[in-house]
Protein backbone atom coordinates (compact mmCIF):
# COMPACT_ATOMS: atom_id res chain seq x y z
CA UNK A 1 0.00 0.00 0.00
CA UNK A 2 1.31 3.41 -0.96
CA UNK A 3 1.78 5.76 2.01
CA UNK A 4 1.28 9.51 1.65
CA UNK A 5 4.31 11.75 1.40
CA UNK A 6 4.03 14.43 4.06
CA UNK A 7 5.50 17.91 4.42
CA UNK A 8 5.57 20.61 7.07
CA UNK A 9 7.47 23.65 8.27
CA UNK A 10 9.90 22.38 10.91
CA UNK A 11 10.98 25.72 12.35
CA UNK A 12 8.93 28.35 14.17
CA UNK A 13 6.69 30.33 11.84
CA UNK A 14 8.23 33.74 12.45
CA UNK A 15 10.70 35.98 10.65
CA UNK A 16 14.16 34.55 11.27
CA UNK A 17 17.49 33.94 9.58
CA UNK A 18 16.66 30.42 8.41
CA UNK A 19 13.48 28.43 7.82
CA UNK A 20 13.31 24.66 7.38
CA UNK A 21 10.72 22.62 5.51
CA UNK A 22 10.72 18.85 5.91
CA UNK A 23 9.35 16.25 3.45
CA UNK A 24 9.07 12.52 4.24
CA UNK A 25 7.81 9.59 2.16
CA UNK A 26 8.61 7.55 -0.90
CA UNK A 27 7.86 10.49 -3.21
CA UNK A 28 9.91 13.03 -1.25
CA UNK A 29 12.87 13.07 -3.63
CA UNK A 30 10.63 12.92 -6.72
CA UNK A 31 8.74 15.99 -5.52
CA UNK A 32 12.04 17.76 -4.87
CA UNK A 33 13.07 17.00 -8.46
CA UNK A 34 10.02 18.92 -9.72
CA UNK A 35 10.74 22.10 -7.76
CA UNK A 36 14.53 22.21 -7.36
CA UNK A 37 16.94 23.89 -9.75
CA UNK A 38 20.70 23.42 -9.14
CA UNK A 39 22.95 26.49 -8.98
CA UNK A 40 25.78 25.27 -11.19
CA UNK A 41 25.88 21.63 -12.33
CA UNK A 42 22.99 20.07 -14.18
CA UNK A 43 23.02 16.73 -12.34
CA UNK A 44 19.53 15.42 -11.61
CA UNK A 45 18.81 15.84 -7.88
CA UNK A 46 16.79 12.60 -7.92
CA UNK A 47 20.04 10.69 -8.52
CA UNK A 48 21.90 12.39 -5.65
CA UNK A 49 23.51 10.23 -2.96
CA UNK A 50 22.05 9.96 0.52
CA UNK A 51 23.20 12.36 3.22
CA UNK A 52 24.38 15.02 0.82
CA UNK A 53 23.69 18.77 0.73
CA UNK A 54 22.95 20.67 -2.46
CA UNK A 55 22.88 24.38 -3.27
CA UNK A 56 20.32 25.83 -5.66
CA UNK A 57 16.84 27.33 -5.99
CA UNK A 58 13.24 26.33 -5.32
CA UNK A 59 11.15 27.22 -8.35
CA UNK A 60 7.47 27.22 -9.22
CA UNK A 61 6.88 27.01 -12.98
CA UNK A 62 10.34 28.53 -13.64
CA UNK A 63 9.73 31.37 -11.16
CA UNK A 64 12.43 31.39 -8.47
CA UNK A 65 10.95 31.33 -4.94
CA UNK A 66 14.18 31.33 -2.92
CA UNK A 67 17.83 30.38 -2.82
CA UNK A 68 18.19 27.23 -0.70
CA UNK A 69 20.30 24.41 0.66
CA UNK A 70 18.74 20.95 0.27
CA UNK A 71 19.60 17.96 2.46
CA UNK A 72 18.77 14.46 1.18
CA UNK A 73 18.51 11.44 3.50
CA UNK A 74 17.40 8.20 1.90
CA UNK A 75 15.59 5.32 3.60
CA UNK A 76 16.21 3.59 5.89
CA UNK A 77 18.91 5.87 7.31
CA UNK A 78 16.69 8.79 8.27
CA UNK A 79 14.57 10.03 11.18
CA UNK A 80 11.40 8.35 9.83
CA UNK A 81 13.20 5.47 8.04
CA UNK A 82 11.64 6.91 4.87
CA UNK A 83 13.20 9.14 2.22
CA UNK A 84 13.51 12.61 3.77
CA UNK A 85 14.24 15.97 2.19
CA UNK A 86 14.95 19.05 4.28
CA UNK A 87 14.99 22.44 2.61
CA UNK A 88 16.86 25.28 4.34
CA UNK A 89 15.62 28.61 3.04
CA UNK A 90 15.53 32.21 4.22
CA UNK A 91 13.33 32.49 7.27
CA UNK A 92 10.72 34.98 6.18
CA UNK A 93 7.17 33.82 6.90
CA UNK A 94 6.04 34.45 3.32
CA UNK A 95 8.99 32.58 1.81
CA UNK A 96 8.64 29.51 4.03
CA UNK A 97 4.90 29.24 3.48
CA UNK A 98 5.27 29.71 -0.28
CA UNK A 99 7.78 26.83 -0.52
CA UNK A 100 5.45 24.60 1.50
CA UNK A 101 2.59 25.47 -0.87
CA UNK A 102 4.72 24.50 -3.86
CA UNK A 103 5.65 21.17 -2.25
CA UNK A 104 2.01 20.33 -1.53
CA UNK A 105 0.99 21.37 -5.05
CA UNK A 106 3.48 18.84 -6.40
CA UNK A 107 2.19 15.80 -4.54
CA UNK A 108 2.75 15.98 -0.79
CA UNK A 109 0.14 16.58 1.87
CA UNK A 110 0.42 18.69 5.00
CA UNK A 111 1.71 16.61 7.92
CA UNK A 112 -0.35 16.27 11.07
CA UNK A 113 1.18 17.33 14.41
CA UNK A 114 3.89 14.86 15.39
CA UNK A 115 3.48 12.79 12.24
CA UNK A 116 7.20 12.62 11.44
CA UNK A 117 7.93 11.20 14.91
CA UNK A 118 4.87 8.97 14.66
CA UNK A 119 6.30 7.47 11.46
CA UNK A 120 9.64 6.97 13.22
CA UNK A 121 7.74 5.01 15.88
CA UNK A 122 5.55 3.01 13.46
CA UNK A 123 8.57 2.18 11.31
CA UNK A 124 10.47 0.83 14.33
CA UNK A 125 13.21 3.43 14.56
CA UNK A 126 12.22 4.44 18.10
CA UNK A 127 9.75 3.09 20.65
CA UNK A 128 6.93 5.10 22.17
CA UNK A 129 8.81 6.16 25.30
CA UNK A 130 11.57 7.59 23.10
CA UNK A 131 8.99 9.34 20.92
CA UNK A 132 7.42 10.94 23.99
CA UNK A 133 10.90 12.03 25.12
CA UNK A 134 11.14 14.07 21.90
CA UNK A 135 8.21 16.31 22.86
CA UNK A 136 9.45 16.45 26.46
CA UNK A 137 12.82 17.65 25.18
CA UNK A 138 11.17 20.34 23.08
CA UNK A 139 9.09 21.46 26.09
CA UNK A 140 11.90 21.20 28.67
CA UNK A 141 11.91 24.16 31.06
CA UNK A 142 15.26 23.55 32.75
CA UNK A 143 18.54 21.66 32.33
CA UNK A 144 17.39 18.78 34.54
CA UNK A 145 14.31 18.21 32.38
CA UNK A 146 16.39 18.53 29.22
CA UNK A 147 18.98 15.99 30.39
CA UNK A 148 16.31 13.57 31.60
CA UNK A 149 14.57 13.77 28.20
CA UNK A 150 17.87 13.21 26.38
CA UNK A 151 18.52 10.08 28.46
CA UNK A 152 15.04 8.76 27.68
CA UNK A 153 15.54 9.56 24.01
CA UNK A 154 18.75 7.51 24.12
CA UNK A 155 16.72 4.60 25.48
CA UNK A 156 17.34 4.68 29.25
CA UNK A 157 13.72 3.88 30.11
CA UNK A 158 13.26 1.51 27.16
CA UNK A 159 16.29 -0.58 28.07
CA UNK A 160 15.19 -0.92 31.68
CA UNK A 161 11.65 -1.91 30.69
CA UNK A 162 12.89 -4.36 28.05
CA UNK A 163 15.20 -6.01 30.59
CA UNK A 164 12.34 -6.59 33.05
CA UNK A 165 9.98 -7.79 30.30
CA UNK A 166 12.59 -10.27 29.08
CA UNK A 167 12.90 -11.77 32.56
CA UNK A 168 9.12 -12.01 32.89
CA UNK A 169 8.52 -13.65 29.51
CA UNK A 170 11.31 -16.15 30.23
CA UNK A 171 9.38 -17.36 33.27
CA UNK A 172 6.09 -17.47 31.33
CA UNK A 173 7.74 -19.59 28.63
CA UNK A 174 9.15 -21.99 31.22
CA UNK A 175 5.78 -22.43 32.95
CA UNK A 176 3.93 -23.00 29.66
CA UNK A 177 6.56 -25.50 28.50
CA UNK A 178 6.42 -27.37 31.80
CA UNK A 179 2.64 -27.58 31.70
CA UNK A 180 2.70 -28.82 28.09
CA UNK A 181 5.46 -31.36 28.66
CA UNK A 182 5.46 -32.39 32.35
CA UNK A 183 7.35 -35.63 31.59
CA UNK A 184 10.51 -33.84 30.49
CA UNK A 185 10.37 -30.50 32.33
CA UNK A 186 10.23 -30.72 36.12
CA UNK A 187 8.42 -27.93 37.95
CA UNK A 188 8.82 -29.23 41.50
CA UNK A 189 10.19 -26.49 43.77
CA UNK A 190 9.88 -23.95 40.99
CA UNK A 191 7.70 -21.62 43.09
CA UNK A 192 10.50 -21.01 45.60
CA UNK A 193 12.96 -20.00 42.89
CA UNK A 194 10.35 -17.88 41.12
CA UNK A 195 9.53 -16.06 44.37
CA UNK A 196 13.10 -14.78 44.63
CA UNK A 197 13.02 -13.52 41.04
CA UNK A 198 9.60 -11.89 41.48
CA UNK A 199 10.69 -10.08 44.62
CA UNK A 200 13.71 -8.70 42.75
CA UNK A 201 11.49 -7.50 39.90
CA UNK A 202 9.05 -5.92 42.36
CA UNK A 203 11.98 -4.04 43.93
CA UNK A 204 13.08 -2.76 40.51
CA UNK A 205 9.59 -1.50 39.72
CA UNK A 206 9.35 0.11 43.16
CA UNK A 207 12.48 2.13 42.40
CA UNK A 208 10.99 3.31 39.12
CA UNK A 209 7.73 4.29 40.83
CA UNK A 210 9.60 6.17 43.56
CA UNK A 211 11.48 8.11 40.89
CA UNK A 212 8.20 9.36 39.41
CA UNK A 213 7.78 12.05 42.08
CA UNK A 214 11.24 13.42 41.34
CA UNK A 215 10.48 12.99 37.65
CA UNK A 216 7.32 15.08 37.97
CA UNK A 217 9.30 17.84 39.69
CA UNK A 218 12.04 17.69 37.05
CA UNK A 219 9.53 17.93 34.23
CA UNK A 220 6.83 20.22 35.61
CA UNK A 221 8.63 22.15 38.35
CA UNK A 222 8.20 22.43 42.10
CA UNK A 223 4.79 23.68 43.21
CA UNK A 224 5.95 26.21 45.81
CA UNK A 225 3.37 27.87 48.04
CA UNK A 226 4.30 31.03 49.94
CA UNK A 227 2.30 31.27 53.18
CA UNK A 228 2.31 33.34 56.34
CA UNK A 229 0.30 35.89 58.26
CA UNK A 230 -0.72 39.16 56.61
CA UNK A 231 2.13 41.67 56.19
CA UNK A 232 4.87 39.08 56.80
CA UNK A 233 6.46 39.88 53.42
CA UNK A 234 5.09 37.12 51.20
CA UNK A 235 4.35 39.36 48.21
CA UNK A 236 7.67 41.15 48.66
CA UNK A 237 9.40 37.76 48.50
CA UNK A 238 7.55 36.91 45.28
CA UNK A 239 8.65 40.20 43.73
CA UNK A 240 12.28 39.63 44.76
CA UNK A 241 12.32 36.12 43.30
CA UNK A 242 10.70 37.30 40.06
CA UNK A 243 12.90 40.37 39.80
CA UNK A 244 9.88 42.60 39.15
CA UNK A 245 6.98 44.24 40.96
CA UNK A 246 4.42 41.56 40.17
CA UNK A 247 2.48 41.54 43.45
CA UNK A 248 1.01 44.62 45.14
CA UNK A 249 2.86 45.44 48.36
CA UNK A 250 1.48 47.84 51.00
CA UNK A 251 1.66 48.29 54.77
CA UNK A 252 -2.03 47.39 55.00
CA UNK A 253 -2.55 43.87 56.36
CA UNK A 254 -4.62 41.67 54.05
CA UNK A 255 -3.67 43.40 50.76
CA UNK A 256 -3.31 40.02 49.04
CA UNK A 257 -6.76 38.43 49.00
CA UNK A 258 -6.38 35.94 46.16
CA UNK A 259 -3.64 33.59 45.00
CA UNK A 260 -1.11 34.82 42.45
CA UNK A 261 0.80 32.22 40.41
CA UNK A 262 4.11 32.69 38.57
CA UNK A 263 6.91 30.42 37.30
CA UNK A 264 10.62 31.12 37.68
CA UNK A 265 13.89 29.27 37.12
CA UNK A 266 16.29 29.35 40.07
CA UNK A 267 19.71 28.07 39.02
CA UNK A 268 18.14 25.37 36.84
CA UNK A 269 15.34 24.55 39.28
CA UNK A 270 11.80 25.40 38.14
CA UNK A 271 9.51 26.84 40.79
CA UNK A 272 5.80 27.25 40.20
CA UNK A 273 5.24 29.94 42.81
CA UNK A 274 1.89 30.62 44.46
CA UNK A 275 1.61 33.78 46.57
CA UNK A 276 -1.35 33.38 48.90
CA UNK A 277 -3.52 35.52 51.12
CA UNK A 278 -2.29 35.99 54.68
CA UNK A 279 -3.56 33.23 56.95
CA UNK A 280 -5.38 34.58 59.99
CA UNK A 281 -8.78 34.49 61.69
CA UNK A 282 -11.00 37.12 60.07
CA UNK A 283 -14.65 38.12 59.84
CA UNK A 284 -14.16 39.58 56.35
CA UNK A 285 -15.98 37.20 53.95
CA UNK A 286 -13.74 37.98 50.93
CA UNK A 287 -10.58 37.57 53.01
CA UNK A 288 -11.92 34.26 54.38
CA UNK A 289 -12.19 32.94 50.81
CA UNK A 290 -8.55 33.92 50.21
CA UNK A 291 -7.45 32.24 53.44
CA UNK A 292 -9.26 29.01 52.50
CA UNK A 293 -7.58 29.06 49.08
CA UNK A 294 -4.21 29.47 50.78
CA UNK A 295 -4.88 26.41 52.94
CA UNK A 296 -5.89 24.33 49.89
CA UNK A 297 -2.71 25.33 48.05
CA UNK A 298 -0.73 24.38 51.15
CA UNK A 299 -2.18 20.85 51.14
CA UNK A 300 -1.30 20.29 47.45
CA UNK A 301 2.20 21.77 47.48
CA UNK A 302 5.60 20.19 46.84
CA UNK A 303 7.29 22.88 48.94
CA UNK A 304 6.04 25.45 51.43
CA UNK A 305 7.87 28.69 52.09
CA UNK A 306 6.57 29.98 55.41
CA UNK A 307 7.37 33.67 55.81
CA UNK A 308 7.50 34.88 59.42
CA UNK A 309 7.61 38.55 60.43
CA UNK A 310 10.63 38.65 62.77
CA UNK A 311 9.55 42.02 64.23
CA UNK A 312 6.42 40.62 65.92
CA UNK A 313 6.01 37.75 68.36
CA UNK A 314 4.31 34.54 67.33
CA UNK A 315 0.55 34.42 67.92
CA UNK A 316 -2.26 31.89 67.55
CA UNK A 317 -2.30 32.32 63.75
CA UNK A 318 1.38 31.30 63.60
CA UNK A 319 0.80 28.24 65.77
CA UNK A 320 -2.10 27.16 63.53
CA UNK A 321 0.16 27.48 60.47
CA UNK A 322 2.91 25.51 62.23
CA UNK A 323 0.42 22.70 62.95
CA UNK A 324 -0.56 22.57 59.26
CA UNK A 325 3.02 22.28 57.97
CA UNK A 326 4.40 19.62 60.31
CA UNK A 327 4.38 16.82 57.70
CA UNK A 328 5.30 18.93 54.67
CA UNK A 329 8.56 20.00 53.03
CA UNK A 330 9.02 23.47 54.46
CA UNK A 331 11.55 26.28 54.49
CA UNK A 332 10.85 28.99 57.08
CA UNK A 333 12.01 32.50 56.23
CA UNK A 334 12.54 34.82 59.17
CA UNK A 335 11.91 38.09 57.35
CA UNK A 336 12.75 41.75 58.11
CA UNK A 337 16.25 41.15 59.46
CA UNK A 338 16.99 44.80 58.62
CA UNK A 339 14.68 45.87 61.49
CA UNK A 340 14.57 45.17 65.23
CA UNK A 341 14.02 41.42 65.43
CA UNK A 342 11.90 40.04 68.28
CA UNK A 343 12.17 36.46 66.97
CA UNK A 344 15.50 34.73 66.30
CA UNK A 345 16.27 31.42 64.65
CA UNK A 346 17.06 29.86 68.04
CA UNK A 347 13.69 30.93 69.46
CA UNK A 348 11.81 29.64 66.44
CA UNK A 349 13.61 26.27 66.48
CA UNK A 350 12.16 25.62 69.93
CA UNK A 351 8.69 25.75 68.37
CA UNK A 352 9.17 24.08 64.97
CA UNK A 353 11.75 21.63 63.61
CA UNK A 354 12.23 22.94 60.07
CA UNK A 355 14.96 24.65 58.06
CA UNK A 356 15.06 28.34 59.03
CA UNK A 357 16.76 31.10 57.04
CA UNK A 358 16.98 34.73 58.13
CA UNK A 359 16.31 37.14 55.26
CA UNK A 360 15.37 40.69 54.38
CA UNK A 361 13.22 41.05 51.28
CA UNK A 362 13.70 44.82 51.48
CA UNK A 363 17.52 44.58 51.38
CA UNK A 364 17.54 41.38 49.26
CA UNK A 365 19.58 39.55 51.90
CA UNK A 366 19.51 35.77 52.40
CA UNK A 367 17.77 35.02 49.08
CA UNK A 368 20.87 33.19 47.80
CA UNK A 369 20.68 30.88 50.84
CA UNK A 370 17.03 30.16 50.01
CA UNK A 371 17.92 29.25 46.42
CA UNK A 372 20.68 26.87 47.57
CA UNK A 373 18.42 25.24 50.14
CA UNK A 374 15.68 24.58 47.56
CA UNK A 375 18.16 23.00 45.19
CA UNK A 376 19.70 20.83 47.91
CA UNK A 377 16.31 19.83 49.31
CA UNK A 378 15.00 18.42 46.04
CA UNK A 379 18.10 17.46 44.09
CA UNK A 380 20.68 16.84 46.83
CA UNK A 381 23.17 18.88 44.89
CA UNK A 382 23.81 18.09 41.24
CA UNK A 383 21.85 15.15 39.87
CA UNK A 384 23.80 12.56 37.93
CA UNK A 385 21.58 11.30 35.13
CA UNK A 386 24.09 8.69 34.04
CA UNK A 387 23.08 6.07 36.59
CA UNK A 388 19.51 6.92 37.57
CA UNK A 389 16.31 6.71 35.55
CA UNK A 390 13.50 9.15 36.26
CA UNK A 391 9.93 8.36 35.25
CA UNK A 392 8.58 11.73 34.08
CA UNK A 393 5.52 10.56 32.15
CA UNK A 394 2.18 9.95 33.91
CA UNK A 395 1.22 7.28 31.38
CA UNK A 396 4.47 5.41 32.04
CA UNK A 397 3.90 5.62 35.79
CA UNK A 398 0.39 4.15 35.47
CA UNK A 399 1.63 1.26 33.29
CA UNK A 400 4.48 0.46 35.68
CA UNK A 401 2.05 0.57 38.61
CA UNK A 402 -0.21 -1.95 36.84
CA UNK A 403 2.78 -4.24 36.25
CA UNK A 404 3.83 -3.85 39.88
CA UNK A 405 0.36 -4.89 41.10
CA UNK A 406 0.34 -7.90 38.77
CA UNK A 407 3.69 -9.09 40.16
CA UNK A 408 2.32 -8.70 43.69
CA UNK A 409 -0.48 -11.08 42.67
CA UNK A 410 2.13 -13.55 41.40
CA UNK A 411 3.93 -13.32 44.74
CA UNK A 412 0.70 -13.94 46.64
CA UNK A 413 -0.16 -16.92 44.41
CA UNK A 414 3.24 -18.47 45.15
CA UNK A 415 2.87 -17.93 48.90
CA UNK A 416 -0.66 -19.39 48.76
CA UNK A 417 0.68 -22.46 46.91
CA UNK A 418 -1.60 -21.86 43.93
CA UNK A 419 -1.16 -23.88 40.69
CA UNK A 420 1.55 -22.66 38.31
CA UNK A 421 -0.91 -21.61 35.61
CA UNK A 422 -2.10 -18.87 37.98
CA UNK A 423 1.44 -17.47 37.91
CA UNK A 424 1.54 -17.20 34.14
CA UNK A 425 -1.73 -15.24 33.89
CA UNK A 426 -0.49 -12.43 36.15
CA UNK A 427 3.01 -12.58 34.69
CA UNK A 428 1.54 -11.97 31.24
CA UNK A 429 -0.50 -9.05 32.58
CA UNK A 430 2.70 -7.52 33.97
CA UNK A 431 4.48 -8.15 30.65
CA UNK A 432 1.71 -6.45 28.65
CA UNK A 433 1.45 -3.50 31.06
CA UNK A 434 5.16 -2.79 30.66
CA UNK A 435 4.66 -3.13 26.90
CA UNK A 436 2.40 -0.08 27.12
CA UNK A 437 5.39 2.02 28.16
CA UNK A 438 7.25 1.33 24.93
CA UNK A 439 4.12 1.18 22.77
CA UNK A 440 3.81 -2.53 22.04
CA UNK A 441 0.30 -2.97 23.39
CA UNK A 442 -1.44 0.35 22.73
CA UNK A 443 -4.50 0.91 20.60
CA UNK A 444 -4.42 3.19 17.59
CA UNK A 445 -6.62 5.83 19.22
CA UNK A 446 -4.26 6.30 22.16
CA UNK A 447 -1.22 6.44 19.88
CA UNK A 448 -2.95 9.13 17.80
CA UNK A 449 -3.81 11.07 20.96
CA UNK A 450 -0.20 10.99 22.16
CA UNK A 451 1.19 12.31 18.88
CA UNK A 452 -1.52 14.98 18.57
CA UNK A 453 0.24 16.80 21.43
CA UNK A 454 3.35 17.30 19.29
CA UNK A 455 4.13 20.52 17.44
CA UNK A 456 3.82 20.76 13.67
CA UNK A 457 6.87 19.62 11.70
CA UNK A 458 8.04 17.15 14.35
Amino acid sequence: MKIDTIAAIATAVANSGIGKIRISGEDAITILGKIYQPKNNKKNIVEAKSHTIHYGFIVDQDIVIDEVLVLIMKAPNSYTKEDIVEIDCHGGILVVKKILEVIIKNGARLAEPGEFTKRAFLNGRIDLSQAEAVIDLINAKNDYARQSSVNQLKGAVSQKIEKIRKEIIHEVAFIESALDDPEHIQIDGYGENLLIKIENLISELELLLKSSKSGKIIKEGIKTVIIGKPNAGKSSLLNVLLGEERAIVTDIAGTTRDSLEESINLNGVNLNLVDTAGIRDTDDLVEQIGVNKAKNHLLNSDLIIYVVDATTNLDQNDYKIIDMIQDKKVIILLNKSDLNMLITEDKLKKVVDKTIITISTKENEGIDLLESEIKDMFYKGNISFNDQIYITNVRHEAAIKDAYNSLLLVKNSILDLMPEDFYSIDLMNAYESLGNVIGESLGEDLVNEIFSEFCMGK
